[in-house]
């Protein structure tokens, strides 16, 4: 069993899917980061300084000065200003993916139409037999 675990994770696609992941948990807090401090201040500045994700609704009585106070108090507040600002970081990282598969599938079709365009050589015998043929046909 050892061994076909052993088989299993050094196969070249396992690692490259481990590799993929790794990558991919830094895209997110790298695009998480794009959202939060660089796109969200913009969306401020036209929305009148209010901070998006930290919009709520209150869940129950009282009222409290902002989604800090009210989750210091234990009180059950429905974040939908962080909800969407997940919402918004998957659309812009589904986005930025699908331009990187597209691109990488344009690049394996050039790759494909130039091998398909040039015909492999034919191997060195081959063409040797082909000078003997070709010389005894002469005489």
């Amino acid at each position: 069993m050892l061994k076909d675990f052993k088989e299993f994770a050094l196969k070249g696609n396992m690692m490259d899917m481990a590799v993929g992941i790794i990558i991919g948990a830094a895209f997110g807090k790298i695009i998480a980061s794009l959202v939060g401090d660089v796109i969200m201040p913009i969306v401020g500045l036209f929305t009148g300084g209010v901070d998006v994700s930290q919009s709520y609704v209150l869940l129950g009585e009282g009222s409290y000065e902002s989604l800090a106070a009210a989750e210091e108090a234990g009180a059950a507040v429905l974040k939908y200003g962080a909800f969407g600002m997940a919402i918004f970081d998957f659309v812009i990282i589904a986005f930025v993916i699908f331009m990187m598969v597209k691109w990488m599938s344009s690049l394996r079709k050039k790759e494909e139409a130039a091998e398909e365009a040039a015909p492999p050589a034919p191997p060195k015998e081959e063409v040797l037999l082909e000078e003997i043929r070709d010389l005894l046909a002469k005489s």
